[in-house]
């Protein structure tokens, strides 16, 4: 483990990525292997062609159970009734993962010494948290909203993901946080609720992590994508307000 330390006494992520990359890469130049996975060597991630069709990306992580982020520290908010304590007790028992990936601020960044920090850095995935929020009907609006993202807000270099949005279907459980207001009958409304609030955020080019608000989702991203991301998620929200059946068609 001696040559992944750096010198402050860390744990290098950037150093366990590449001896893993070298790792993969000897491995998928073995037969069978080398007749239809290559490995894809653009970032200094592990990620894998197979059969010219997919690419798969491998991450190596480290699993925290039971352990709650202090930067995480100040949720739930107590002012709101949502979620109930059990539920948030459920919530930081699950705990996230530190994994090794490169990250975009990484990739880009003109500044030796900042790129080898944030490279030497493990990135936070709260996803399985995140997914025990989610339940029931608010799951079945995110997962509405994915397919409006796919068929609506999709195109070449967009600033919209699917983890967007969760994060923005998060932060309405907040605002509605009674299961009567996620009936049936209420999951337009919240749809809606969601997609101006991606409005919002793209206009002011910020969005909010839910569990870690100190980071931006948005960060880096072009300022004409989002303003064009911006122009198609209003169009798409107007025709959800003006059409009470639009979710049938669009």
């Amino acid at each position: 483990w001696v040559e992944f330390i750096t010198a402050s006494g860390y744990l290098s992520a950037r150093k366990i990525r590449s001896r893993f990359q070298t790792l993969v890469g000897q491995v998928v130049e073995k037969p069978p292997f080398r007749d239809y996975c290559k490995l894809l060597t653009d970032t200094s991630d592990v990620r894998l062609r197979v059969d010219d069709k997919y690419v798969v990306q491998i991450t190596c992580a480290f699993r925290c159970n039971g352990i709650w982020p202090r930067s995480a520290s100040h949720w739930p908010n107590n002012t709101i009734p949502w979620p109930n304590p059990a539920v948030a007790a459920e919530v930081k028992n699950e705990g996230f993962d530190l994994a090794s990936r490169e990250t975009g601020a990484a990739a880009t960044q003109q500044n030796k010494q900042a790129t080898s920090m944030e490279g030497d850095a493990w990135a936070m995935n709260l996803t399985g948290a995140e997914n025990v929020l989610l339940a029931g009907n608010r799951r079945k609006a995110l997962s509405i909203l994915k397919c409006l993202r796919d068929t609506h807000l999709d195109f070449p270099g967009t600033p919209i993901t699917n983890y967007i949005l969760k994060t923005l279907m998060l932060y309405e459980c907040e605002k509605h946080c009674n299961d009567y207001e996620w009936e049936d009958n209420c999951i337009g409304d919240r749809i809606i609720g969601v997609i101006l609030q991606l409005v919002s955020c793209l206009q002011c080019r910020r969005c909010a992590h839910y569990f870690l608000p100190q980071l931006d989702l948005l960060r880096g991203k072009p300022h004409h994508l989002l303003d064009q991301s911006s122009k198609m998620a209003w169009n798409l929200v107007r025709q959800l307000m003006l059409n009470a059946r639009a979710l049938e068609t669009l």
